[in-house]
């Protein structure tokens, strides 16, 4: 009996060695890719491989790898990933509840706030490409980083510090960053390269023999990608810029130049990024599966970046429709930035005089 309750408790550590085995090894693996062995890529009418259908870049992943030292590394295991998602996510349901209807008015000078976290949409998982999870888009520098010119990177810093605080540029709307005057969406979002931000993370593609357009549901942006064509003179500059493309095999490759120098800085919470008008940009778009595609790109800027640099991401099939994003409509951001800067100017004057009149009564 006593050899038998012996054999017992060896196997039974042997069961728990096992199983704390698999679980440890289901936690730290990657992502395996679901995509059916017999499935084929779907084609248009026309013959082309068929990007069209609505999809999704929401994610948790940022452009630069800025996590913290643990997961700085292009690819996480489950239970890293776990970690920073339930973080990420913890702290947006956080701020999920319904303003007070009964709050007071802030204190003037205070920071009258915005609207809660119910109103984005930035995604709750850390994406997957190519079956791991990653931690940056950014895969080349290995370190997940823009390679920026010291030059450059000041001057990305100078006009961040000048959008907001007591440095905010406020003279004129020409001053304020193109997501506040509705002109192209915030950050990146339009491209390219298109990059994710705090919602309206949505592209819908539509084809014809000759032409791809790329709607982008934020700000309504939409791209005309010209199949077989060459670049348009190099003093027209459209929003977005000018955008030509060509198949390699299943891939469409597009190249874009000419960006408009309004769009040089690019801000939003998720990324800021700094690129000149004279940038090249080349994307690829994939169809790697029923409900994928593989986006990758490079971007090229000599006057701007020590090397170039080059990102990966997923682009997810989700149900439409895209709602048109109407920025203008009943926005009063713009005026209200404007007007409150003007009202400080006035506020300042009247001080201003106020002691000089003083001063002079004094005499």
């Amino acid at each position: 009996m006593k050899i038998l309750k012996w054999i017992g408790i060896v196997f039974g550590g042997i069961l728990l060695i096992l199983i704390l085995a698999y679980v440890f090894l289901e936690l730290t693996k990657g992502v395996e890719a679901e995509t059916p062995a017999d499935w084929e890529v779907p084609r248009t009418s026309f013959g082309h491989p068929s990007l069209e259908g609505v999809w999704s870049s929401a994610t948790v992943t940022t452009l630069e790898r800025v996590l913290p030292v643990p997961f700085k590394k292009l690819e996480l295991n489950k239970l890293e990933a776990d970690t920073i998602e339930r973080g990420f996510n913890s702290f947006f349901e956080s701020d999920k509840d319904p303003s007070d209807p009964n709050a007071p008015a802030p204190e003037e000078g205070a920071n009258v706030g915005g609207y809660n976290t119910f109103w984005m949409d930035p995604g709750e998982k850390l994406m997957v490409v190519k079956g791991t999870i990653r931690s940056s888009i950014i895969v080349h520098p290995s370190n997940g980083m823009i390679p920026y010119h010291d030059e450059a990177r000041a001057m990305l810093d100078d006009y961040i510090s000048g959008v907001s605080g007591k440095n905010a540029r406020l003279d004129g709307p020409e001053q304020r960053p193109l997501g506040e005057r509705c002109i192209v969406g915030f950050g990146s979002t339009g491209g390219p390269p298109m990059l994710p931000v705090l919602y309206n993370n949505h592209y819908q593609i539509f084809q014809t023999p000759d032409h791809v357009a790329i709607l982008v549901e934020m700000n309504h942006d939409a791209r005309i990608v010209r199949l077989d064509s060459e670049h348009v003179p190099p003093q027209v500059t459209p929003w977005l810029g000018d955008s030509i493309g060509t198949w390699d095999e299943d891939t469409l490759v597009v190249e874009t130049t000419n960006f408009h120098p309004g769009q040089s800085f690019r801000l939003a919470i998720k990324h800021q990024v700094y690129m000149s008008p004279e940038a090249r940009v080349v994307e690829r778009f994939t169809r790697v599966g029923p409900g994928e595609i593989l986006y990758e790109f490079t971007v090229d800027d000599p006057s701007a970046y020590k090397e170039p640099w080059k990102g990966e991401m997923t682009l997810r099939k989700t149900p439409g429709p895209i709602y048109e994003y109407a920025c203008h409509e009943g926005n009063y951001s713009l005026p209200g930035i404007l007007a409150g800067a003007r009202y400080e100017e006035r506020k300042a004057l009247e001080e201003n005089q106020a002691t000089i009149q003083e001063q002079g009564a004094g005499l």
